[in-house]
């Protein structure tokens, strides 16, 4: 099989499809790889480095899309991409559809065969490809949000671990999945105080062992996220549900009434936010203020640390590159449920329920969409 590897071109994204090693990979059981000239720049990789790996460098984008079987990226293809897609060629990235219909019909009107890493699942319920970037995003959030909080970009003056005799930041952290552990994890190294909001009884109590008195864990109600909320110096948005549009679980009217300089980082912004307020920013121009509170909601909060991102996200993806590669994708997804159900669009139909139901589109089932 081709496996094509663009440089990816949203704002300030600096990570790429697949490092050198996983080329080499690729090439050793027998593929060929096409990787676009300065791919690898952004974390230190030359042209000459993908050489190495065995692949061929091409001078443009349209040339891997117009010659690849497969196009393996990082971000969802942007409407240049899109454009060069043709029936039948997978395409294996994250893509965040369910906030996006831009991007939805045009994978449909493509009929290309688009596998979302964020959808594909493991024995345990879990996402093993978007585990990675929730980890760094949720460390990140942290750091994002002390910065927020600086009296220079708008927000309350604070310093998040607070100094001997002057009480630190408050944060508060809603969803106590990958998301939220890494960020509370994040912010009690720092010295804040730390509350975390959930609503599963097995987190809450993962939590509670976890953290112990550095963290306090709260069951998430309406009155008690209303209550954390308001008197928070800075709130983490880290709510998930797998393939579908994040719940708006902070509104309008929490953030009238938070403290005026207070922060809010939403990393649920790739499937249109937590927060009502909030709207999708980069990091060119990463924050904006709505009622005196500060809003950090970058869409790709880890392409600001490439190189540890890409790394971490090639661990989790090159298996599963492999497999499409050596079996082809109906065999690969076929003979594996959770692999399955990272399949989104192919040949114009939504395979993805959550999906069909954000957009109000038909939904055919996986299984149908392959056979």
């Amino acid at each position: 099989m081709i496996i094509g590897v663009p440089k990816e071109i949203k704002n300030h994204e600096y990570r790429v499809g697949m490092v050198p090693a996983s080329v080499r990979e690729l090439i050793q059981n027998g593929h060929s790889v096409v990787v676009e000239t300065n791919a690898g720049s952004g974390i230190g990789f030359s042209d000459q480095d993908y050489i190495a790996a065995g692949a061929t460098i091409a001078s443009e984008a349209s040339a891997i899309f117009a010659s690849a079987e497969m196009i393996v990226k990082v971000k969802e293809p942007q409407a240049v991409e899109r454009a060069m897609l043709r029936e039948g060629q997978i395409l294996f990235t994250y893509l965040h559809l369910a906030p996006d219909l831009p991007q939805t019909q045009d994978l449909i009107d493509s009929k290309a065969v688009c596998i979302a890493y964020e959808t594909v699942t493991d024995n345990n319920g879990g996402l093993p490809l978007l585990a990675p970037m929730s980890e760094v995003a949720g460390r990140m959030s942290i750091q994002a949000g002390a910065q927020a909080l600086e009296k220079s970009n708008a927000g309350r003056g604070m310093l998040l671990g607070g100094v001997p005799g002057v009480e630190p930041a408050k944060v508060v952290v809603v969803g106590g999945g990958m998301v939220g552990n890494n960020a509370a994890q994040m912010a009690v190294g720092m010295g804040a105080e730390v509350t975390i909001l959930d609503r599963n009884i097995d987190t809450l109590r993962r939590l509670n062992v976890q953290f112990g008195n550095t963290a306090k864990v709260l069951y998430s109600t309406a009155d008690t996220l209303e209550k954390e909320v308001l008197a928070a110096d800075l709130v983490i948005g880290g709510v998930l549900i797998p393939g579908a549009a994040a719940p708006k679980l902070i509104t309008k009217a929490h953030i009238a009434a938070m403290k005026a300089g207070a922060a809010i980082v939403d990393v649920a912004i790739d499937q249109g936010g937590c927060i009502e307020t909030s709207h999708a920013t980069t990091h060119q121009d990463p924050t904006f203020i709505v009622d005196d509170v500060v809003h950090y909601c970058v869409a790709n909060m880890p392409g600001a640390v490439p190189r540890t991102s890409t790394f971490a996200l090639n661990n989790a993806t090159l298996p599963f590159i492999i497999e499409l590669a050596n079996k082809g994708y109906k065999e690969a997804l076929g003979n594996n449920p959770h692999f399955l159900a990272g399949l989104n669009v192919i040949d114009g139909k939504i395979t993805c329920e959550s999906v069909a139901v954000a957009h109000g589109l038909e939904y055919v089932a996986p299984e149908q969409a392959i056979a």
